[in-house]
């Protein structure tokens, strides 16, 4: 109760800025894989499209997104934030509306890299880097506030897109939300931005730590240089790598399973109810603690997921999997958040963000053709499972055991 309290009682601090964060998290859904998925088999059928055409369709779209990421996610630290998320959404509304009228594969693949380079990709990077930047002591606290958008949007929007398709059609679901993005979104974000160039102008007085100011914050290139950073990488990439993963391939895995994709997609409540949940907890601990504790610990849920979902062959497996990997996956949100901020500084936030951003996104697109080629060569969803297992266990010994005793680079 004592937890709750201080998150409620932290909601009054900067209501609306905090709303933003939650907000450009929630609009981001346009752009994840499991949004666009929804239109998947009609794409595939209007343009003759194989599961594995339209999959290399989006690896490449999803590749080339997180390499202007790199670029794009940059400037968050040279213009005003208005700005900034003002040109963010107009992108997103256009790609929305290139969607409904998309006429060629060509232009499929255009369409679908500026839905991952503005919904994915840079939506998601400014409600990071906004709630990391602008708020240092309750830094955990903004995030996990933000972080609920992702949840909300999975719960909330694939049922009205449904509908929509059900009684429309693919490309009207598309329209509609293009206009209404195009019409609404930036006069929405504008007035949640309202009075923030106060807080960008006292943010050095107000939420830089003690001796911040007198060394500035880690450039991009420092980054690279640092051996710590490599250390914590694998770890960084290993949800939205498994979770993409298997959830692209999710009818494969229903069906060697013996379950009904109807059921399957139900867990969903699950794994949404697994993240709002670790995501208030984890924004309090790292609050309370640090992020990097929680990098320890964050996969855990997930690996014991994983272990069951090789084990047992009921359904009740399925329901466990997406429930711990739903807490995995909130804590993940909070604590990606705030670690950069945390190890390196403030100053060249957006620039350091942007590039792990763009490796997460990379991550996604990789996780799909090399779990399908897994698949070909016949290995089994259980045994990709345990394949992750191992992984997660070497990328937390990386964490704890390595990072300590990495010294970091000399200086540029």
């Amino acid at each position: 109760m004592i937890r709750i309290m201080s998150i409620r009682s932290f909601l009054s601090v900067s209501p609306r800025f905090l709303a933003f964060g939650f907000f450009t998290a929630f609009f981001s859904s346009f752009g994840q894989t499991f949004f666009i998925s929804l239109s998947s088999a009609d794409i595939r059928s209007e343009f003759g499209l194989s599961h594995g055409d339209f999959g290399l369709i989006y690896s490449l779209g999803t590749v080339s997104s997180a390499a202007l990421l790199i670029w794009a996610g940059r400037k968050i630290d040279d213009l005003s934030l208005r700005l900034y998320t003002s040109i963010v959404c107009i992108g997103l509304a256009l790609a929305c509306l290139g969607m409904a009228n998309v006429s060629s594969v060509v232009m499929l693949t255009v369409v679908i890299f500026g839905l991952r380079l503005s919904g994915q990709g840079l939506l998601s990077h400014i409600s990071n880097v906004a709630m990391a930047r602008y708020f240092n002591e309750h830094r955990g606290k903004a995030l996990s506030i933000a972080a609920m958008g992702y949840p909300v949007g999975e719960a909330l929007l694939p049922v009205i897109a449904v509908a929509l398709i059900a009684a429309f059609s693919w490309r009207t679901m598309w329209s509609s939300i293009g206009i209404m993005l195009l019409v609404g979104l930036v006069p929405l974000m504008w007035w949640l931005l309202r009075g923030h160039g106060e807080k960008h102008r006292n943010l050095a007085e107000r939420n830089v730590p003690l001796g911040a100011l007198e060394k500035p914050g880690w450039s991009r290139a420092q980054v690279v240089r640092d051996p710590r950073f490599y250390t914590l990488l694998p770890s960084f990439l290993a949800v939205s790598f498994i979770v993409t993963g298997f959830l692209f391939h999710q009818v494969h895995l229903t069906e060697t399973k013996g379950w009904s994709l109807t059921v399957f997609v139900s867990f969903f409540v699950f794994y949404a109810a697994g993240q709002i949940s670790a995501a208030l907890l984890t924004g309090v601990l790292i609050d309370r603690y640090d992020a990097l504790r929680m990098m320890r610990i964050y996969l855990l849920p997930g690996a014991v997921g994983l272990a069951v979902l090789a084990l047992f062959e009921a359904p009740w497996a399925g329901a466990a999997f997406m429930g711990l990997m739903g807490i995995s996956t909130g804590m993940v949100a909070v604590t990606h958040g705030a670690i950069w901020a945390e190890i390196y500084g403030i100053t060249h936030l957006g620039a350091i963000k942007a590039m792990g951003t763009a490796l997460m996104v990379f991550s996604t697109a990789l996780s799909p053709p090399i779990m399908g080629l897994a698949i070909d060569a016949t290995v089994t969803m259980n045994h990709i499972a345990l394949a992750c297992i191992a992984y997660i266990g070497i990328a937390a010994a990386l964490v704890t055991f390595v990072y300590p005793r990495v010294g970091r680079a000399p200086e540029i």
